[in-house]
């Protein structure tokens, strides 16, 4: 077997992959508003500039014959949120009393009161759901990751077999990005004919 020295750094690839897709949908809608595209149109264009960055990027790992090196271990543990985990004990309600505080003195006060609770009530919500939405979006983070991590894995594997092969590069940069991101236009062409 050919042993490899060269890599390219999972962590390095997989910040990179993020920032391009911000870049590139926040540059494709913003461009979109003021061009008035559909919002089909923006997404096709989206995933058309995705799909030619992962195929450029697939040729370029397969051509030079580079592998994938893993060293963002951090995912895979059990705590993702490591340090910045809240302990947040979930509160028990049992039901919520009728208050009718009347039309006086004793309704205002009643109301500026339960207005305080609510008020307390809301913000203690707002910072447990804000920290359920942050503790999802990192499990999402961490599930892309690894699907990035191990479909290029996939793709370094041919790369023994293309590496200086231009054309075999090229076959096998294109069937994986048909694989990769051809389903996504499938699902946006799906969406948009059953609308």
């Amino acid at each position: 077997m050919i042993k490899r020295s060269e890599y390219i750094n999972g962590k390095s690839f997989f910040i990179v992959s993020l920032i391009v897709i911000g870049v590139t949908v926040l540059v494709v809608y913003l461009t979109g508003i003021k061009s008035d595209r559909a919002l089909y149109s923006n997404w096709y264009i989206s995933l058309g500039i995705i799909a030619f960055a992962l195929f450029s990027f697939m040729n370029y790992i397969l051509y030079k014959g580079l592998d994938v090196k893993d060293n963002f271990k951090q995912l895979e543990s059990s705590n993702i949120l490591g340090e910045f985990a809240p302990e947040i004990e979930s509160p028990e309600i049992s039901g919520v009393p009728d208050i009718d505080g009347g039309d006086g003195l004793g309704g205002i006060i009643v109301s500026i009161f339960l207005w305080l609770f609510i008020s307390v009530v809301a913000v203690y919500l707002l910072v447990f759901f804000g920290t359920l939405l942050w503790f999802l979006i990192m499990i999402i983070i961490g599930i892309l990751y690894w699907l990035f991590f191990r479909a290029l894995k996939l793709v370094a594997v041919k790369s023994i077999l293309t590496k200086g092969n231009m054309n075999l590069s090229l076959i096998y940069s294109s069937g994986y990005t048909l694989l990769f991101v051809g389903w996504i236009f499938g699902l946006v062409y799906l969406s948009q004919s059953l609308n």
